[in-house]
């Protein structure tokens, strides 16, 4: 019976799973470039969330891969262990441990933790992750931002980097991202939203075909300002089933002994668990049929799914609300359209990569600072203000621990005040 409804539903998942795609392949490589990974990290992670997790998920309406939430665990993790490798080891780990919490029947983890945490978590990765693009929005030759700590071991901070890296600009670099950022807000702008046409297509799908355009008029009409290869999108291109097997990237097994190891696996899996509980949470909810998603089993979904990713080279995978809410209001009913976005994913890179290697990098990193501000908005701190001093404190706690520390401990330190107040209360 099941499969007679996924047979009747594919009139409707085909397009969504198109359209789902369009959205993930810029937001994969937009996140493996933020991350510090391989570019094809961020499409590995893509396909598995897709095609794995697609298949072994609940969830219908859900489409997993590579997630914004995860890029500061990630870019940090790979300065501390020392290399992508050792990073997949972890990640292999993170998977494990899922699969170990989905059998413990810890899917009602999300439940309680403190709101105005995971609030403040979310507002601190969108506020790194915009300072951590500048770069790459305006050009600048290498990591002009030092490594990922707010206080660097040269005495410099985040922001003495920023002031540099505005002495350094790029103009051809800046001006293409500037035109992709704008394309994006025009694109959330109501005069779009109400043309059906326009709204069907992806604003980030837009924003990079311009800036594919913009450089091409550079090496034709202004040469000083084309964009370099530098600057550009670099993935491997196939010519044989043997160059997949040289482009992977594998685990690094003699990392076992490097305790970092563990705390980065238990990071991962603590924060992607959560964030795939959340999405899951509210994807339910904009489900038009109101199918309820067994936590339990996306936690072993995602496990097996970050086991695999990390095997191969990809980058840390979970729910995400972005592409799940592209899927369903494409007008899925099914989990066939996942899986069949990470099919075209897997074809866009083994016949197209020639013509991805065109996108500039500054138009990813557009697409990237919006995504940061959405998570960090202004509203979001007048909003946590004016629910009381014992919801703002430990959200705006969480925020400053984490941009000054990292991610593990700023959370650590955000529930410990927000236990004080539960308490106190």
């Amino acid at each position: 019976m099941e499969n007679k409804s996924y047979l009747k539903s594919l009139k409707n998942d085909l397009p969504a799973g198109l359209v789902v795609f369009l959205v993930a392949l810029p937001l994969c490589l937009g996140i493996a470039l933020a991350s510090g990974a391989p570019m094809l990290s961020g499409i590995i992670a893509g396909v598995v969330g897709g095609v794995v997790i697609g298949l072994l998920s609940g969830s219908h309406t859900s489409v997993s891969g590579p997630a914004a939430g995860l890029i500061i665990i990630v870019l940090s993790a790979i300065t501390t262990l020392g290399s992508y490798e050792a990073f997949l080891l972890s990640l292999v780990l993170a998977g494990v441990i899922q699969l170990l919490l989905g059998l413990l029947k810890a899917g009602v983890i999300s439940l309680y933790f403190p709101s105005n945490v995971i609030k403040g978590m979310l507002a601190a990765i969108g506020l790194t992750l915009i300072l951590k693009q500048i770069p790459h929005f305006l050009g600048v030759d290498g990591d002009d931002f030092g490594e990922m700590e707010f206080f660097q071991k040269d005495g410099n901070t985040t922001f003495s980097y920023l002031a540099d890296a505005f002495e350094d600009v790029n103009f051809g670099v800046m001006i293409t991202g500037a035109i992709s950022f704008a394309i994006l807000l025009l694109w959330e702008s109501k005069w779009v939203q109400r043309l059906n046409a326009l709204k069907q297509i992806p604003g980030a799908l837009v924003a990079v075909m311009f800036g594919v355009l913009t450089n091409l008029f550079y090496s034709f009409s202004l040469p000083n300002f084309a964009i370099a290869q530098s600057h550009l999108v670099t993935l491997p291109s196939f010519q044989s089933i043997g160059d997949i097997g040289d482009a992977l990237v594998f685990p690094d097994f003699s990392a076992f002994s490097n305790y970092q190891v563990y705390i980065t696996a238990i990071t991962l899996a603590f924060v992607a668990s959560l964030e795939t509980l959340l999405s899951l949470e509210a994807v339910d909810k904009l489900d038009p049929q109101k199918r309820v998603t067994p936590q339990n089993r996306e936690l072993m979904a995602q496990g097996a799914g970050n086991i695999l990713s990390g095997l191969i080279g990809g980058l840390p995978i979970t729910a995400v609300i972005v592409r799940s809410s592209a899927n369903i209001n494409a007008g899925s009913k099914t989990k066939i359209s996942g899986v069949f976005h990470g099919i075209l994913l897997v074809l866009a890179v083994l016949v197209f990569a020639k013509y991805i290697n065109y996108i500039p990098l500054s138009s990813l990193a557009a697409i990237l600072i919006l995504v940061g501000f959405k998570l960090t908005k202004p509203a979001l701190y007048m909003k946590q203000y004016k629910l009381g001093l014992d919801q703002f404190i430990p959200f705006i706690v969480t925020v400053v621990a984490i941009m000054m520390s990292d991610l593990l401990i700023g959370i650590c330190i955000g529930m410990a005040v927000g236990i004080f107040y539960i308490l106190k209360a």
